[in-house]
């Protein structure tokens, strides 16, 4: 009996047919699209309604949906000898993880320490020196669109929030004047260009090099910015929002927060200001290293310098390479212990776990999609409507933002969409990187009152929820729009 049972094991049965499952009344094309519109429908139930975890709902949806699709346990979840079979869940986990999980983790304690260290304070100063009174709106958005790069959104937030406070009540005029542009700048950041989780894990799910997405997303990013900035400015002059001094208040504790963090942490606070010249150049050093092997692939020859320059220009290096830089210009030589930098570091991981495992999960849910069939159903299905697939991506995560609110959710499920109705055609890779653009440009329309980042808008800077959809969630769509817009013209020609 024990050797029948080893032998079953190490030899498993072949996988069931995609016809067999759940499947027993639907079959063929109509059968998997329908499979396809009832998971994506149970999958914004659980999240919108149930209020279900995104990671346990984008798993359990996934399971569900390949069962349906007739998938066997086996092809799911691999056999008790795992070398006997390949999973689809551990495939989609490991793949997706194993590509953006480290460049994640990088860019957030590089973002911790120029945090910490007072570099946007630093940035912001200058900013608001070189601009004058009339234009610290414009130099608020140019400090979120800057700080933005390697600080998460709502780091950028708590972080920038008390100087919009000082600009604002200095200058006598509206909260909304100049929240707006650091807002718009800082969501630019947050949805186009790497470190970020969204263009991140769009380029590891589409197979894109980060270089190519750093260098359409800031082609997209830039105008879609301006473009941004100029309804913040229009919008910011016919709502008048004064500082409150709870807000003020607000931020007297949070500077005393993160003074409290420092000395637990054994930092000695040094009155020396961070030079905005050191903070450009960590800023900017992983995107050059990142561009340079990108188009060393394309110019040059292979030989051993060629070699060299993609070994520093690998996302992997290029982003220890820039935190290194951090710990000392930010950190060491400026009074920092080493056990503080340990204690910075460890402490900017913790809030990253749940973006992991919700990336994670998409990867799941696209490689179950695509696994089962039901992926080129859909494309099959979004071919015949005759829409480029720029569109059909953008039009996707729209949707699938405006639903269910989470950002990080659209972007993940609309690539594992599209990516068959990609694969199937010979793109290059400067148009793959455009069309995560347009998924990642619609993954921002619209934030409304389902989405966290409207309740963070609306309370750090005192804006009722009316006028906060008047400014913000309408600031949001213009950035999506010209995103997308922009992105669509470039595939035209690229």
């Amino acid at each position: 009996m024990f050797s029948s049972l080893a032998t079953l094991a190490a030899d498993p049965p072949p996988p069931t047919p995609h016809t067999g499952g759940l499947l027993l009344l639907i079959h063929g094309t109509a059968g998997l699209l329908t499979v396809a519109a009832l998971g994506i429908g149970l999958l914004l139930v659980l999240i919108i309604k149930a209020r279900v975890q995104p990671f346990v709902a984008l798993l359990g949806v996934s399971i569900a949906v390949g069962l349906a699709a007739g998938l066997s346990v086996t092809e799911l979840f691999g056999t008790v000898q795992k070398s006997s079979a390949t999973s689809l869940i551990e495939t989609g986990m490991g793949g997706t993880l194993g590509h953006i999980a480290i460049i994640i983790a990088l860019g957030t304690m590089l973002g911790a320490i120029l945090e910490i260290s007072g570099g946007a304070e630093a940035l912001s100063a200058r900013l608001l020196n070189a601009f004058g009174e009339k234009r610290a709106p414009l130099a608020m958005g140019l400090t979120g669109l800057i700080f933005g790069i390697p600080v998460f959104f709502d780091v950028g937030i708590f972080v920038l929030a008390p100087i919009v406070y000082a600009a604002a009540k200095r200058g006598g005029k509206s909260m909304v004047l100049y929240a707006m542009p650091l807002l718009a700048g800082l969501s630019m950041t947050h949805a186009f260009l790497p470190p970020h989780p969204g263009p991140v894990a769009a380029a590891g799910l589409l197979h894109v090099q980060l270089g190519w997405v750093i260098l359409m997303g800031a082609a997209v990013g830039i105008p879609s910015v301006i473009a941004a900035w100029v309804y913040a400015a229009w919008i910011g002059n016919r709502i008048f929002v004064p500082v409150p001094q709870d807000m003020v208040d607000a931020a007297d504790e949070a500077k005393a927060a993160v003074a409290a963090e420092q000395q637990a942490a054994g930092v000695t606070p040094v009155e020396t200001p961070v030079s905005l010249g050191t903070v450009l150049a960590i800023i900017g050093t992983p995107l050059l290293l990142i561009l340079c092997a990108t188009f060393s692939s394309i110019a040059l020859d292979p030989s051993t310098g060629r070699s060299v320059i993609e070994f520093f220009g690998h996302p992997f290096v290029a982003l220890m390479i820039a935190l290194f830089l951090a710990y000392y210009l930010l950190g060491i030589r400026r009074g920092w212990s080493r056990k503080s930098l340990e204690t910075v570091s460890t402490a900017s991981l913790k809030p990253v776990g749940n973006i992991l495992l919700v990336v994670g999960a998409g990867g799941v849910f696209g490689a179950v999609l695509k696994g089962s069939g039901v992926a080129q159903a859909l494309a099959d299905a979004f071919d015949s409507a005759g829409l480029p697939i720029i569109v059909l991506a953008w039009l996707i995560s729209v949707v699938l933002r405006v639903a269910q609110g989470s950002a990080t959710v659209a972007i993940v499920t609309t690539a594992g969409i599209v990516a068959p109705m990609l694969s199937a055609g010979d793109f290059s890779q400067a148009h793959l990187a455009l069309v995560i653009m347009a998924i990642s440009a619609g993954s921002i329309f619209a934030s409304h009152v389902n989405d966290g980042g409207f309740w963070m808008v609306s309370k750090y800077f005192g804006i009722s929820e009316r006028d906060t959809l008047k400014s913000w969630t309408v600031l949001e769509s213009v950035l999506s729009v010209a995103g997308f817009a922009v992105a669509a013209s470039l595939s035209l020609v690229i």
